[in-house]
């Protein structure tokens, strides 16, 4: 199959609706094979939520301490040895060790975030001083929106390598670019920071803003997303203004 292919043509309907005419003829960047994205921006963005989970409290983390975010470090580093650089390699032992390392970021966000809870709702000394709560509010806050922007990577159209490869056509989530294909150059496919950009803005606005989740499986994790963070963001807010009044 020629590099500029795609394995199969969008519905006529589809491809008007985005402007494109014959796709196996003039296919836009993000529908055609290309290199693949630097690991990079990914990499830093598991650091920093490790980072984060480390930073928490005693009290709002999963015991042993280090489990989580060892195990987390541990899958990253195996994945930047066996795929350095640029997310290319669709081999499934990849596929499956990215996936479980978002889980591991997720799972251990969403038992500090209950910690979290639980003592917002039955007072703790993680949650006494305003600055104290305020700080592990914003670390759960954070570390939210670093796993699901992962997992926005990591789902739409089978992960960052089968983009690479055009190996689905349809896609998980409608970025403006594709919708509008006029407004943006040639060469635009989504990167990590559109995906992380997405997690922002999903977990602040608590629906989606210019992306539509078009699949079932985007638009659960956009559903969990918004209420984890409308959870925590409201019962933060409460607890620190009881406290600062």
């Amino acid at each position: 199959m020629s590099r500029s292919c795609v394995p199969e043509p969008l519905p006529p309907a589809l491809q008007r609706r985005l402007g494109i005419g014959d796709i196996r003829e003039h296919p836009p960047a993000w529908l055609r094979r290309t290199r693949g994205e630097s690991r990079l921006p990914a990499t830093a963005a598991v650091l920093v939520a490790i980072a984060l989970q480390l930073l928490l409290p005693a009290d709002l983390s999963v015991h042993p301490r280090l489990l989580l975010p060892g195990l987390e470090a541990v899958l990253l580093l195996a994945l930047l040895v066996v795929n350095p650089g640029r997310v290319e390699s669709h081999h499934p032992a990849i596929r499956y060790g990215g996936l479980a390392m978002v889980a591991l970021v997720t799972l251990a966000n969403a038992l500090s975030a209950a910690l979290l809870i639980d003592e917002l709702l039955h007072g703790g000394p993680a949650t006494a001083k305003a600055v104290g709560l305020l700080g592990a509010g914003g670390a759960v806050y954070g570390t939210n929106i670093i796993a699901f922007a992962l997992w926005y990577w990591e789902i739409d159209r089978g992960g960052p390598a089968a983009r690479a490869h055009a190996l689905q056509v349809h896609p998980d989530l409608l970025f403006p670019q594709m919708a509008s294909p006029e407004l943006a150059p040639d060469h635009w496919e989504t990167r990590f920071f559109d995906y992380l950009y997405l997690s922002f803005t999903n977990a602040t606005a608590f629906s989606p803003t210019d992306t539509l989740p078009l699949t079932r499986l985007a638009k659960a994790l956009m559903m969990l997303q918004s209420a984890v963070a409308v959870v925590v963001v409201a019962l933060v807010v409460a607890r620190a203004v009881n406290i600062l009044g």
